[in-house]
């Protein structure tokens, strides 16, 4: 009986050994993607792409979460400081950040790495009913929400006002909202107007257009035209007529891409797993949101993308043909 139990004894010690080595005990990974609000397509976007990462966990061991953030700007820092693993940004922050301008002027990003590009955003102004705005000089003397500080939106906006020789001090307020913000106070009178860099459809400019009658405004005219074409991030948008119930015309502006970036620092296999989990299921991808409806390989591997590619992202271009 003794040698039975001391048989059983080192039976046991021996399993207790190898267990840490079974693949079902691998230890947990973790990856965090940055996006905007939580009513933006940002958001919804990371959601997805998790969604898809956390799919074959079980295969690879990374568990993927999204962490609602300021947006572009703020996901580029929070990024390149090691608090992010990934985060979505504008392709003009992108542009920026990689050359060290703008709202990143003097403190150029060596470490910024593009991953791939998503959804155009074009930069849409919503505006009251009542507040009789037909075009961008309408906007003098009225309550403008511009963005909040460290998100794409309120980078574009600086650049238009600029290139339009317009100054915040020509509005008779500014507003410095978030995303998921804007809408409630525009249909509470306490705004007139706002602007969001956005991919359509989207939730936050559906809202105010259904609640209180929010119309959509073209941003068009020669500064506009000089700015686009000075800038190769940009480019012309139209946000097609019936895109939301109310919208009868065609909408003229401009925009950027949605864009995903990391940081040097990140391993290889991270980011080729991340890249992995979206290309090959693409198709699923293109369903959990209208803006992805248009997605093409070829404009995710290179629209939008100024800094230089991350090797776990070229690794699995070039797996597919894509990438030489």
């Amino acid at each position: 009986m003794k040698k039975w139990l001391a048989c059983l004894s080192a039976v046991g010690a021996a399993v207790a050994l190898m267990a840490p080595v079974a693949p079902a005990m691998a230890q947990q990974k973790f990856m965090t993607i940055g996006t905007g609000g939580v009513t933006g397509v940002y958001y919804a976007a990371g959601g997805a792409i998790c969604r898809l990462v956390n799919k074959d966990r079980k295969d690879h061991g990374y568990r993927c979460t999204v962490e609602s953030t300021g947006g572009s700007v703020a996901n580029i820092n929070t990024v390149i400081g090691g608090d992010l693993d990934f985060g979505v940004a504008q392709s003009d922050a992108q542009f920026n950040a990689s050359k060290g301008v703008k709202a990143f002027d003097g403190k150029p990003q060596p470490k910024l790495r593009a991953v791939l590009s998503l959804h155009p955003e074009p930069l849409t102004l919503v505006a009251r009913k009542e507040a009789n705005i037909r075009s961008l000089a309408d906007l003098k003397g009225k309550r403008v929400a511009i963005g909040n500080p460290g998100s794409g939106t309120r980078a574009s906006v600086d650049e238009l006002l600029a290139a339009t020789g317009t100054k915040t001090s020509d509005f008779s307020a500014t507003a410095e909202l978030k995303a998921d913000e804007h809408g409630a106070a525009l249909c509470d009178n306490k705004i007139d107007a706002f602007f969001y860099v956005v991919g359509h459809p989207s939730a936050n400019i559906q809202d105010p257009m259904t609640t209180c009658g929010a119309q959509l405004v073209n941003i068009t005219g020669a500064a506009v035209d000089k700015l686009v074409n000075a800038n190769a991030f940009y480019s012309d948008a139209k946000i097609p007529a019936r895109t939301y119930p109310s919208q009868a015309a065609v909408l003229d502006t401009y925009g950027v891409m949605a864009t995903v970036i990391t940081s040097a620092d990140k391993s290889d296999e991270e980011v080729y797993l991340f890249t992995k989990a979206v290309f090959d299921n693409l198709e699923d991808f293109k369903k959990l949101h209208p803006a992805f409806a248009g997605l093409t390989p070829e404009k995710m591997t290179k629209a939008g993308l100024s800094a230089p590619l991350h090797p776990g992202a070229a690794k699995y271009y070039r797996e597919k043909g894509w990438l030489k």
